[in-house]
């Protein structure tokens, strides 16, 4: 019989998500059972069944998604950049591992081609496991793949794409660079004339 998983974050059956970014507040879910957890080389990652929102994906403590609502966020963060260009044809989303902006994504008949650039195989591999609703893009002959830094695939490109998406975790932790200047500047580089670039964001307490 394999040991029942337990994780810190899980006290009596829910789920708290703590985080100074969000002072004297917290993010409670009831958890009906943890499907997986692992360290990766980047962050740990957790992954439990909820009583009301279905699965649920945690990055470092945070929450990244629920089967119940994660169409609002892949919805608004996809398709304002995308109906934002009259012909979108090459897009790029970095970060994005559960596959819900790529799902997005490939609902425009226009794309020919969009890649998805993630540093955490982790994630990827875990969400077509337990997310499969979002991860099924994986599978659209249009997706391809890339796993590693953002950073470094980004100046290998030069007047390249006509959307980039930036699907990260919050600053804190792996994605922390992808809020500061160097990465605005590389996304910059790599859009083609009229590029259209959007990213996750929100104002923080911390500033």
């Amino acid at each position: 019989m394999s040991e029942e998983l337990t994780h810190p974050t899980i006290v009596d059956g829910w789920f708290r998500e703590i985080n100074e970014m969000w002072r004297g507040q917290a993010m409670t879910l009831k958890v009906d059972k943890i499907l997986h957890h692992e360290k990766s080389l980047y962050q740990d990652v957790l992954v439990f069944k909820s009583t009301d929102y279905g699965n649920v994906l945690v990055l470092d403590n945070v929450i990244q998604c629920t089967e119940r609502d994660e169409f609002s966020y892949q919805e608004m963060i996809t398709h304002l950049a995308m109906n934002s260009h009259p012909e979108p044809k090459k897009v790029l989303v970095i970060g994005g591992g559960d596959g819900g902006v790529l799902r997005e994504v490939i609902k425009h008949e226009c794309v020919e081609e969009a890649i998805l650039c993630d540093i955490d195989e982790a994630v990827i591999r875990v969400s077509k496991q337990y997310l499969p609703d979002m991860s099924a893009s994986y599978k659209h002959p249009k997706v391809k793949t890339h796993i590693g830094d953002g950073f470094k695939f980004l100046a290998d490109f030069k007047n390249t794409f006509d959307v980039i998406i930036t699907d990260s975790s919050d600053p804190d932790g792996p994605a922390e660079s992808l809020f500061q200047l160097p990465y605005f500047e590389l996304l910059e580089g790599a859009l083609r004339e009229g590029g259209v670039i959007t990213t996750q964001g929100c104002s923080f307490p911390i500033f």
